[in-house]
C-alpha cells in the first residue's frame, strides 16, 4: 500500500492512490474511463459517458438541500506521459510509483499526473461521501484536455444542468482562478530529399540536456532554457565554422511541455572535430553563465557515432537551422494592465527532422485575441521563409474574467473565514477547459482552484500535501453553501 494513503484527507489520497494505477496517459484512456464508470457503479451514483469520451456523473442532494442551484465538479481524466531519460516506463500499461520526499509526494522517474488526478480523486470523494451536505451535483470528466482539450470541445449543449461550475485543475493553493489563457498549436513541415554524406567525414551526436522543462504556461515566464532554442545555436555555428552537416535533430517530446533534452547527428571532416569539441565546451560555459540561479544542472555531450548513409541538403538545412534559430520562444508580451501576468508566449516544443521530414511544432498561448494572431503570423512568416508548410490546429479561446461574479465573492468569504486570510483573484497564463465549456453553457458562473503543485508536465512534477486538506476544505464548504435557484 503507497505511504499517500496516510495523507489528509484520507478519502482524496486513497482515490489518488487508486487513480495512480490505472495507466492514462492523453489518448489512451479507455482503462480510466472504464474505472471511473465502475467506480461510480460501486458508490451507486448515476454515470455515462457521452459521445465524446467524457464521463459524467450525477448525486443527489442532501435531503433538504433540493432547492440549492446545481454545482458540476469539473476535472480532467489524461495526464501527461514525461520521464527521466534513463527511466524505463510504459505509460499505456505501468502504474504510478508515488513517494513522499518531505513535504511533497512525488513520482519516482515519472510525471505525477496530480494535473489533474487530484482533481478527480476530489470528485471520486465526493461521489462517495454520504455524510457531506451539498445540493444537486454533477461531474465533468474530461478526456484528452492536455492534446486540443477534445472532451471539452465534444461536449454537447443540453448534457449539463449545472449553474456553477468548480474547475479542479489550479496549481497554486490560496488562487481563485477567473480567467485563463488560449491557445492554438502551430505545426511546420517540410519534406526534403536527403543526399549522401561524403564517406571521408565522421558523424557526433551532440546532445543539450538536463534541463528543467516544465509547463509551457505555468511556467514559460520562469526564464527556463529550450533545450531546441540551445541546442540551434551550437549547430548553426558548426555549421558555419567547422563545414558541419545536419543528419537528423529530435528535441522534445510534448507540444505543452518546454523541452528539456535534444540532440542533433552532426557530420564534418574528422580535422575540424577538435575545434568543435572546443565550440561545444565554450557554449557549455556560455550556457551554465545564461542561465544561473534557473537551471542547475545543464550538461551538453558529444559522442561518436556511426557515420549515417545520408543527411539534409545544404539549402534545406541551412534553411531549417535559421527557421529554429529566428523562431520566437517564451514570453512574447506581458499584459500591459497587470506587468507581473504574461500574456502571450510560444513554446518552440518539439523539432524532428531525419529521413526527409523535418516538422516544428509550437503551442502558442494568449489572452488577447489580436495578439495572439500577431504571434501566429510572425510563426508562419518565420517557418513559411523555410519552404515549410504551416498549419494551426486545437485552437480555443481564452476565459474572460468575471471580477463581479457572484460565485467568487462568495468562495472569496468562505476561504477567509476557513483559514484567516485572504485569497488572491488571479488570472493564470494557462489553458483551462473553463473557456470552451462557457462557450457551450454561458450561463455558468466558473471558478477554477485547487492545491499547490510544481513543475506539472515533467519529472519532477510533485505535490504539496499541505495544500490538499486546504483544497479539500474549501470545496466541501463552498458545495454545503451553493445559494438557493
Amino acid at each position: 500500500m503507497s505511504e499517500i494513503r496516510n495523507l489528509k484527507p484520507e478519502s482524496l489520497w486513497r482515490n489518488f492512490d487508486e487513480l495512480t494505477q490505472v495507466p492514462r496517459p492523453s489518448g489512451y484512456l479507455e482503462k480510466v474511463q472504464k474505472f471511473l464508470l465502475e467506480f461510480a457503479e460501486r458508490v451507486g451514483v448515476e454515470a455515462f459517458m457521452d459521445e465524446a469520451g467524457n464521463v459524467i456523473m450525477r448525486k443527489p442532494a442532501t435531503p433538504g438541500m433540493e432547492n440549492r442551484k446545481t454545482a458540476i465538479l469539473q476535472a480532467h481524466m489524461d495526464m501527461v506521459p514525461q520521464k527521466d531519460p534513463q527511466v524505463v516506463h510504459d505509460f499505456e500499461n505501468d502504474p504510478i510509483q508515488t513517494w513522499i520526499d518531505g513535504e511533497w509526494v512525488k513520482a519516482k522517474g515519472t510525471t505525477l499526473g496530480a494535473d489533474d488526478g487530484i482533481g478527480v480523486a476530489a470528485i471520486m470523494a465526493i461521489m462517495e461521501d454520504k455524510t457531506l451536505k451539498h445540493g444537486p451535483l454533477e461531474a465533468l470528466i474530461t478526456t484528452d484536455e492536455e492534446t486540443h482539450m477534445v472532451g471539452a470541445n465534444g461536449l454537447k449543449p443540453g448534457v449539463l444542468t449545472g449553474e456553477i461550475l468548480l474547475n479542479l485543475d489550479t496549481e497554486d493553493e490560496g488562487q481563485l482562478i477567473i480567467g485563463s489563457a488560449g491557445g492554438v498549436d502551430i505545426t511546420a513541415t517540410l519534406d526534403y530529399k536527403e543526399v549522401e554524406t561524403d564517406k571521408e567525414d565522421i558523424a557526433v551526436a551532440v546532445t543539450v540536456k538536463g534541463l528543467k522543462g516544465g509547463h509551457s504556461g505555468l511556467e514559460i515566464g520562469l526564464g527556463r532554457g529550450n533545450a531546441n532554442k540551445m541546442l540551434v545555436r551550437i549547430v548553426r555555428e558548426a555549421i558555419s565554422d567547422d563545414d558541419a552537416r545536419l543528419a537528423s535533430w529530435h528535441g522534445g517530446n510534448m507540444r505543452n511541455a518546454i523541452p528539456f533534452e535534444a540532440t542533433a547527428v552532426l557530420t564534418m571532416p574528422k580535422e575540424n572535430k577538435e575545434d568543435f569539441l572546443a565550440l561545444v565546451a565554450d557554449y557549455k560555459e556560455d550556457f551554465i553563465h545564461e542561465f544561473k540561479g534557473i537551471e542547475t544542472d545543464i550538461d551538453v555531450i558529444v559522442e561518436d557515432v556511426e557515420l549515417p548513409a545520408m543527411e539534409v541538403p545544404q539549402e534545406i538545412q541551412d534553411n531549417l537551422v535559421d527557421a529554429i534559430y529566428a523562431a520566437h520562444n517564451g514570453v512574447w508580451r506581458y499584459i500591459p494592465s497587470m506587468p507581473n501576468i504574461v500574456e502571450t508566449s510560444s513554446n518552440l516544443a518539439i523539432v524532428n527532422i531525419g529521413g526527409g521530414k523535418a516538422e516544428c511544432l509550437i503551442l502558442a498561448r494568449s489572452s488577447s485575441d489580436s495578439v495572439m494572431s500577431e504571434l501566429g503570423t510572425s510563426l508562419a512568416s518565420c517557418f513559411g521563409m523555410a519552404g515549410m508548410k504551416v498549419e494551426f490546429s486545437g485552437q480555443y479561446g481564452g476565459w474572460d474574467p468575471n471580477p463581479d461574479s457572484e460565485l467568487i465573492k462568495e468562495m472569496h468569504r468562505i476561504y477567509n473565514e476557513l483559514f484567516g486570510n485572504e485569497p488572491t483573484v488571479e488570472v493564470v497564463h494557462a489553458g483551462l477547459e473553463c473557456s470552451v465549456i462557457l462557450s457551450k453553457y454561458p450561463g455558468l458562473d466558473i471558478c477554477s482552484f485547487g492545491p499547490t503543485l510544481r513543475s506539472p508536465h515533467t519529472a519532477n512534477e510533485r505535490c504539496l500535501w499541505a495544500t490538499v486538506p486546504k483544497f479539500w476544505d474549501l470545496l466541501v464548504k463552498t458545495l454545503e453553501e451553493i445559494p438557493a435557484k
